[in-house]
Formats: C-alpha cells, structure tokens, sequence
C-alpha cells in the first residue's frame, strides 16, 4: 500500500475475466453471480480456493466464464471489503 495516496495495487481482470457479485451460496462449492455483463451464472469454486479463501453473499469476486456453457464460471479471485470499496470508488464496480 502506498503511504501517501492510501491506494492498494489489485489483481485486475484479464481479457477473459470479469468482475462478479456473490448472490447466493448454493452448496457443495457453487455459488450464483451476478456478473458485469448484466447476466446470472452459476459459479464453481476450484478446490484450490474452497477451503482457504472464505466466499460469502455479497462478495465482490473475479471469475473466467467457461468457454463451451457460457452460463457457468470459475471463481477466481475473492476481494476483501476495502479492496471492493476501492473498486468501487475508482468506477470499475457498481
């Protein structure tokens, strides 16, 4: 974090990534989003994040919609709540 601006560098979305909002945990590691593009998709948490990153409704998160089901996405990356109100203030969330 940089003294004098008070700004955090965060991880940003590739060509393929989007952000994502958390609306509802359905269990055994998926989740529904509502995602940037305007559209609902059920996300799937990796095993790699399913016991070390906590996810929770409302959560700002990163995901990579798979290419053959458009309707369904890998979560990625999960953003803390000062890291999402910094999203927020620099206009790359709603």
């Amino acid at each position: 974090m940089s003294e004098e601006s008070g700004r955090n560098d965060l991880r940003m979305p590739d060509e393929n990534e989007m952000f994502a909002v958390v609306t509802d945990m359905l269990g055994g590691g998926r989740v529904r989003l509502r995602c940037n593009d305007g559209k609902e998709r059920m996300g799937r948490i990796p095993g790699r994040m399913r016991f070390r990153t906590w996810i929770n409704e409302d959560d700002i998160v990163l995901i990579e919609p798979w290419d053959w089901q458009d309707e369904k996405a890998d979560v990625e990356w999960r953003y803390d709540s000062q890291d999402a109100d910094q999203l927020r203030r620099e206009g790359h969330i709603d």
